[in-house]
């Protein structure tokens, strides 16, 4: 890129979106030192320094995409990116390290990373590409059907390691492209009892017994509150105590004293919650707002079909990670592994995000 472009490039980069990411990183870090300093354990100060490389990485790594790399490349390895999906996918079957249950990272150098978070981002390129060439044949049956077939192989895939949570986001980013789209209410009954017989399937064949009890406390918390319904619990007392201003960082009895499990990653809404209150709280949805209103602001300004669609699936996946890791903290949803974004621990996952926000101001600058 020649220097003259590159100062142009500058100007047109939208600074308050990068502003924004970073504060809710600056955030998460600052809560992952909190519960690291509280424990005093080796295994959380050195997470804290990983998700510290992490974000310095993820961040030149957004700026690069944005300079350097022009989005419209993506439409013509659309089906490389996806094909590279299935592949990462299927070697972590075979090949992944197991945790909690779940077969689903690859350790490289003591360094773990979930290929899913990837599996995301090709996802998100394969569906925008897909409904900029077919959004107006989206109401046939036939286009809609075509649709859902690239996303239920992924799905497949993902709920053989298993991993109901990421399956589960991937069928609500392209549930929320259709519907925005238009698809035809007969169509949607047709999904509505696919779904089900899809649930019903999965909870008799796939579905393991934690996750099935993770359901039934969701539906009943008071089930099993020593047991299955421990962690839930926890995370409500922990939001409830936090009060306004909350009791300070590292001074949350529930995730100070263990009470919390899982406190830097499923749970570190609850964290924030006790620990910065009701305060902290109106910080993080400000922070999540804003930047959903830049990403909207950037969808209206484009001309480009792809693009379009582009930032609307990426909005879409914050959108709903955030809504279901909040929901889960609160007992409104079911716990299911899902990260903040950009707040709970996990470099895969923050790296990749960062790829989808250099992206949209790829889309920014060459739009």
């Amino acid at each position: 890129m020649k220097l003259k472009n590159l100062s142009l490039s500058f100007k047109k980069i939208d600074w308050f979106l990068l502003l924004t990411i970073c504060l809710l990183i600056l955030l998460g870090l600052i809560l992952l030192y909190s519960v690291a300093l509280g424990s005093q354990t080796e295994q959380n100060f050195l997470n804290l320094k990983k998700q510290i490389v992490f974000f310095v990485l993820s961040v030149v790594v957004a700026l690069l995409i944005a300079f350097f790399v022009d989005f419209r490349i993506l439409i013509k390895y659309n089906y490389l990116l996806y094909g590279l999906g299935v592949v990462l996918l299927l070697v972590v079957l075979f090949f992944g390290k197991t945790i909690r249950g779940t077969t689903g990272w690859f350790n490289i150098a003591g360094l773990s990373f979930q290929p899913v978070e990837l599996v995301k981002v090709f996802l998100i390129v394969y569906l925008s590409k897909f409904f900029s060439d077919k959004a107006k044949y989206i109401s046939q049956l036939k286009y809609l059907l075509l649709s859902s077939l690239g996303v239920i192989f992924l799905m497949i895939l993902i709920l053989l390691q298993p991993d109901f949570g990421s399956a589960l986001i991937l069928f609500g980013l392209w549930l929320i492209l259709i519907l925005i789209t238009g698809v035809r209410k007969s169509h949607l009954l047709i999904l509505a009892s696919l779904l089900i017989i899809s649930l019903l399937f999965s909870w008799f064949f796939l579905f393991k017994d934690y996750q099935k009890e993770r359901i039934n406390v969701f539906l009943n918390p008071s089930l099993d509150p020593l047991g299955s319904g421990y962690n839930i619990s926890q995370s409500i007392i922990a939001i409830g105590s936090g009060g306004l201003w909350g009791k300070g960082l590292a001074l949350g009895s529930q995730s100070q004293l263990k009470f919390l499990p899982e406190a830097q990653t499923d749970f570190i809404f609850a964290v924030l919650a006790e620990e910065l209150g009701f305060i902290g709280i109106l910080l993080l949805l400000g922070l999540f707002t804003f930047l959903f209103y830049r990403l909207i602001k950037v969808a209206k300004s484009t001309r480009d079909n792809f693009a379009l669609y582009l930032v609307i699936s990426i909005t879409t996946l914050f959108f709903i990670q955030t809504m279901v890791n909040i929901g889960g903290n609160l007992g409104l949803l079911p716990i299911t592994g899902i990260p903040l974004p950009f707040i709970s621990y996990g470099g895969s996952s923050l790296l990749s995000n960062m790829i989808l926000i250099g992206l949209v101001e790829s889309i920014i600058i060459r739009s």
